[in-house]
């Protein structure tokens, strides 16, 4: 049972090992703002449907796949916590209309609007 044991650990260190190097190996570019995330966001999503368009993927085009995959995960992470933060600002609007409190409409309607145009913007 103790060498069953020892093996267990053994193996669970290495897989442990393994699936750091994985998730350690790439980091893909960061999306620190809204503007960078959407940014990032439409380029790679592009990159992605170049990619899938094909009739198959090399190795190498795999590999290219599972590389951008990270920064468009950055680039949603980043674009969910400021959506998250929109809904505040526009609840504050939603509030402060309801209390007929004029600045705080002003103010809270356009930081939503800020983000809210970074989003609906097109090039």
């Amino acid at each position: 049972m103790k060498h069953f044991m020892f093996l267990a650990a053994l193996t669970f260190g290495l897989v442990g090992e393994a699936l750091a190097e994985r998730v350690d190996h790439f980091q893909g570019e960061a999306a620190e703002t809204l503007q960078a995330a959407v940014a990032n966001f439409t380029e790679y999503n592009q990159r992605l449907d170049a990619l899938l368009a094909q009739e198959s993927l090399s190795d190498e085009e795999l590999g290219q796949v599972h590389e951008l995959t990270y920064t468009l995960e950055n680039a949603l992470q980043t674009i969910s916590e400021e959506v998250d933060e929109m809904a505040v600002e526009l609840e504050e609007v939603h509030l402060a209309s309801e209390r007929l409190d004029g600045e705080a409409v002003k103010v809270h309607g356009q930081a939503y609007l800020d983000k809210a145009k970074t989003l609906t913007t097109r090039e």
